[in-house]
Parts: structure tokens; C-alpha cells; sequence
């Protein structure tokens, strides 16, 4: 690096050395650290989550409601009161809201597959509980017995005869399902797990699949397995077949629950931090250790509050219901809550024993560049993400921090913290809708990611510890913060605000030496500047309105911080016609 970008980073750093004045952002997390670590043990995450994956879990039905009754037994059982019992000064209270459901509840009973006068059946549900399709109806007792159409593409299915048969496909439902009933079919059968689930490893996986709900039409649908659907094929292949389906499901009216627990804040009570996992989906990763995360996450709240070892100072809420739905419906209602929300943490699929499932817990970001310009050390899951614009940035100080916090409990446990950028998708995308700031905690890749194979032998106790003593150090630091906790944000931010500009000038003059034009890398640098810039002044959000302790910290790192750019695009620039002479 050259003397002038050398001179510029020791005056951008030593420009705010009264950032430093107060406590570290280390110093800070680390005393509620040392509260929490022995609290946390595990047990209770990993529990509940063995409870909730036995259900086959969607709004409304039993293991759903199973799951809430649970949550909330182990809420009084950790001194929070019904809502409606509450007196003024019970500070541990919860509620279940309770609302009728436009269509009704589903859940699966039994089902099989199997080809007539083969030995052995296809598939069972008792060994591949994704089989029957979220939706379907149950077929006449006994089961029935059709001939099987196979089509390989969307053609096919106006050139066949398909009426009173079952149509199957190697293809997404979604293409199929409409065109198929019209055509007369009397159910359908399809194959499509994604490349990142292994399906030549793990041949019994099964994705789980769903059909609309239509009270007119009684179809039925099923998905196979890897190791099913080539059995099924090779069979096909030797001639005309009958395939028997017997499938028993239960549809009913229900009604749709949440669980809202609040830990109101004892001088902020206005102001809240919200922990949002949804019960509802099949698997133990996905969502049941969310579940049981945010259970223990509650309760040692509770005792560590009952036995005056912590300041809630700001009301610290957590949410169990129907992924989406319920967040979104929090936010919105808010005759239905007491505070307005600073900030919102969605737990999914955070137990994984990744040494099983593979990849790695991931934070999710709030969309910053990184979610325009893709690179370097940066990457989307597998999940994937569409590439975002300027437009959809939401610089906030959050990011960094919980990034911060994440890898202090990384180091200390020797445990794997990486980012992704933003994808959505779950429970964090209401908050950001909003205008909260938002992000997700998660793992992936996971090669059994919505199959019937995510199950209690795919989670890690050590992850849920994990995962959640650093939410709740995080949560306690914000919760309780003040104006020193804002300069030490601006401090945290102002050093990972260097990190990435001095990261991202090095890819741009990569790119730039082999002959890359400079006005993208150049628009890069713009663009992460602008955004710490903007982060760099939601710190005051913990401070009163009227403070403005801050402002001119704020003014000379935003300052400094576009002297670093101008200097590392001054460079850019050099390097450019360098290249060119």
C-alpha cells in the first residue's frame, strides 16, 4: 500500500480517538456474556425441540397447537403471567391471540405408495412423513388403484389420455398440478429435489410439496424419493403398470395461534427488540430449533430478571407462530402492543450439527452492497438471493454489531459465524418491510433442508447454546443502551467501516490491473461509503432525540470516511493510467 492511502487510514483512525473514550464495545457485551454463558445450557432448546419435530407442523393443527400449549407451559413454569391476569407491576407477561382461518387446517395420517404385484411398497409414510402433499385430500377408504401416465414436459400431458389416471412427472407441481385435474387425473406424482440436497446420497429424502386448496376438488399428490422415483421409472420402462395410493389426511376448520411473551422494559418500556421463530414446517432444524432457541432464550430471561442480575431497561419481546403471517401481523396491529419496535431478530434453523448437515450458521444481513456487488469474501447460499439496488440499501449500525457479537462467541467456542447477503425469505422480511431493522440467524447449506430427514438426529445442542447466548448478549446490549453504547457503535462501525473499503479497494484494484473499467469499482466504493456514512448516524436511535452529544463525532467519521474513498479512487485512477501507458 502506498504512503498517501497509509497517511490517509492513520488520519481517518486517529481522527475519532474520542469515540474510544468510553467502554469498548468488547468491554460492554462481554459482562452480559459472563451472565449469560452460565446460564445457557441447552436443555431446554433441546427439549422442546424434540417435542415440536415429532408433528408435522402447519397452522392450525395438532402439532402446531401441541407446540404453542408447550411453549407456553414452560413460560409459567418461568414466572410469566397470563396477559389478562397481569397486574401493573408483573413485568413477565404473555398472551395467546387466537383468529379464524380463511381455509381450513391440514395434517397428514397415513399414506403409501406401492406398484401392483410388486413385494414391497414404494414408499410408507411411517419412514417418509413428506410423502402425501400439504393439501390433499384423503383417498376412499381401501386406497385406489390407477394406471400411471409418465410425462416428461407440459406437451405431453394435452397428447395423453389422462383422465381417471395418475399423471407423474419428473418436474416442479406447480407447472403440473392445474392441468393435470383438469385433464381428469385422479391425483399426481412428482420428482424435483434440488441438486443441494444430495438426493444420489441421501435417497430417502423427501422435500415436502403442497397443493392449493380447492374444497370442490379432491386431488391428491405425492413426491418421491430419489431412490423411489428411479424404482418407479425403471418399472415404467418395462411396460404398462397400476400403482395403488391409499392416503388418509384430516381437514378441518381451525384457528390460527401465536404466542406473544413481553419482558416489559423498566424505564424505556416503549421501545422494544422483538425475537420472532415460526412453529409452523415439518422438519427439526427447520423450525423446531427456533422454537426451543427462543424458549430457553425466554426463561433465562425470566430468572435472570426475577433475581435482579439484569436491567431491562427498553421491553424485549419474543413471538412463536406462523412464519411471515405472524410477524407481519405483530407489526401491523399495533393497537395490540405497547411499544414500537427498534429492532427485529428472526431464529431459523439455528440448531444444525453442521459436521451432518453441512455448511455453516450464517447471519443474514440487512441489504447492504453486498447484495448488489457480489464478491470476494461475500457469497449468497444456495437458497440464493435476486441482486438488490441502491434504492433497497438499509444502512443501520445492526449488522455490524450483531456480526461483532456473533464472533466473540465464535472465538470463544471455536464455533464457525459467517454472513450471507440479503436473501429474504423469512421472518426478518416483515421487520425490513417495515422499515425495522431486521436480520436473520440460520445455517445452510443443508443437504436435508425441507426433507423428511431433517429430524432430531440432525441437531446440535452446542449450536443452540450458541446461537442463542449471542442473540441474547446482543439483545441485553440494545435493550439497555445508552449514549456510551452509541459511541461505542460509532467506534465499532467506524473500524469495519475501514475493513471494507480497504477490502473492497483491494478487489477494485484487482479487477482494475486486468483490465476492468474503473467506473463500476469505482460506483462500489460510493456506494459502501454512502452506506456506513448513513450507519454511522442511526447510532443515536439508543439516545433521546434531543441529544445531540453525537453529532460532530458522527460528522468527522462521515467526513474521514469519504477522504479514505477519495484517496483509494485517487488511486484507482493512478493504477488505471498506469496500465493504459
Amino acid at each position: 500500500m502506498n504512503n498517501r492511502i497509509t497517511l490517509a487510514l492513520i488520519i481517518f483512525i486517529t481522527s475519532f480517538l474520542s469515540c474510544t473514550e468510553s467502554p469498548t464495545m468488547t468491554s460492554t457485551i462481554d459482562k452480559y456474556f459472563e451472565l449469560v454463558r452460565p446460564e445457557f445450557k441447552g436443555d431446554v432448546a433441546f427439549e422442546t425441540t424434540s417435542f415440536v419435530e415429532k408433528y408435522w407442523r402447519v397452522a392450525g393443527n395438532t402439532g402446531f397447537n401441541e407446540s404453542v400449549y408447550r411453549i407456553v407451559a414452560k413460560l409459567e413454569e418461568a414466572g410469566y403471567v397470563l396477559e389478562s391476569k397481569a397486574t401493573a407491576t408483573d413485568r413477565l407477561t404473555y398472551r395467546i391471540e387466537t383468529r379464524k382461518m380463511d381455509k381450513p387446517t391440514w395434517e397428514p395420517v397415513d399414506g403409501n405408495l406401492s406398484i401392483v404385484g410388486a413385494k414391497e411398497k414404494l414408499l410408507d409414510q411411517s419412514t417418509n412423513r413428506n410423502m402425501v402433499f400439504l393439501n390433499s385430500a384423503s383417498t376412499p377408504e381401501g386406497g385406489v388403484t390407477a394406471d400411471v401416465v409418465y410425462i416428461q414436459n407440459m406437451d405431453e400431458l394435452k397428447s395423453k389420455k389422462v383422465k381417471g389416471k395418475i399423471v407423474f412427472a419428473e418436474m416442479s407441481p406447480r407447472k403440473l398440478y392445474n392441468d393435470a385435474i383438469e385433464a381428469g387425473a385422479i391425483g399426481i406424482i412428482t420428482y424435483d429435489n434440488p441438486a443441494y440436497l444430495q438426493p444420489e446420497k441421501n435417497k430417502t429424502s423427501i422435500q415436502f410439496r403442497s397443493l392449493p386448496y380447492d374444497e370442490k376438488i379432491k386431488a391428491w399428490g405425492i413426491a418421491l424419493s430419489y431412490e423411489a422415483n428411479e424404482k418407479l421409472k425403471k418399472a415404467i420402462t418395462a411396460g404398462p403398470i397400476k400403482l395403488k395410493v391409499d392416503i388418509t389426511t384430516k381437514i378441518y376448520p381451525s384457528e390460527e395461534l401465536t404466542v406473544v411473551a413481553n419482558v416489559t422494559g423498566s424505564s424505556l418500556p416503549k421501545e422494544s427488540l422483538v425475537f420472532s421463530a415460526h412453529i409452523q414446517e415439518p422438519g427439526a432444524g427447520d423450525n423446531a430449533t427456533g422454537v426451543g432457541t427462543q424458549l430457553e432464550m425466554a426463561m433465562i430471561t425470566a430468572k435472570l430478571l426475577k433475581a435482579n442480575k439484569l436491567e431491562a431497561k427498553r421491553t424485549l419481546t419474543f413471538l412463536w407462530g406462523d412464519e411471515i403471517i405472524s410477524t407481519h401481523r405483530y407489526i401491523t396491529e399495533k393497537e395490540k402492543r405497547t411499544s414500537e419496535i427498534n429492532w427485529g431478530i428472526s431464529l431459523d434453523m439455528v440448531g444444525e450439527n453442521t459436521a451432518v448437515t453441512g455448511g455453516s450458521f450464517l447471519i443474514e444481513k440487512m441489504p447492504d452492497p453486498s447484495a448488489i456487488w457480489t464478491r470476494g469474501d461475500d457469497k449468497h447460499s444456495e437458497w440464493g438471493g435476486q441482486k438488490l439496488a441502491l434504492d433497497d440499501m438499509r444502512p443501520h449500525y445492526l449488522n455490524d454489531f450483531i456480526i461483532h457479537v456473533f464472533e466473540t462467541q465464535g472465538a470463544y467456542a471455536n464455533w464457525e459465524v459467517n454472513t450471507n447477503p440479503f436473501e429474504g425469505g423469512s421472518d426478518h422480511t416483515p421487520f425490513l418491510k417495515a422499515n425495522i431493522p431486521g436480520l436473520l440467524l440460520w445455517h445452510f447449506t443443508d443437504q436435508f433442508y425441507h426433507t423428511d430427514n431433517d429430524r432430531i438426529d440432525k441437531v446440535s445442542k452446542e449450536s443452540m447454546i450458541n446461537v442463542g447466548t449471542a442473540a441474547l448478549v446482543s439483545a441485553y446490549t440494545l435493550i439497555n443502551a445508552d449514549e456510551g453504547t452509541a459511541k461505542e457503535l460509532l467506534t465499532l462501525l467506524i473500524a469495519s467501516a475501514e475493513t471494507r473499503l480497504k477490502k473492497e479497494f483491494e478487489l477494485s484494484k484487482a479487477a482494475v490491473a486486468v483490465g476492468d473499467s474503473i467506473g463500476e469499482d469505482e460506483e462500489i466504493l460510493n456506494a459502501w461509503t454512502d452506506w456506513y456514512q448513513k450507519s454511522f448516524g442511526t447510532v443515536v436511535d439508543v439516545i433521546p432525540p434531543s441529544d445531540k452529544s453525537l453529532s460532530d463525532e458522527i460528522s468527522k467519521a462521515q467526513a474521514g470516511l469519504k477522504k479514505l474513498k477519495d484517496t483509494y479512487v485517487e488511486e484507482l485512477e493512478a493504477a488505471t493510467s498506469l496500465r493504459k501507458r
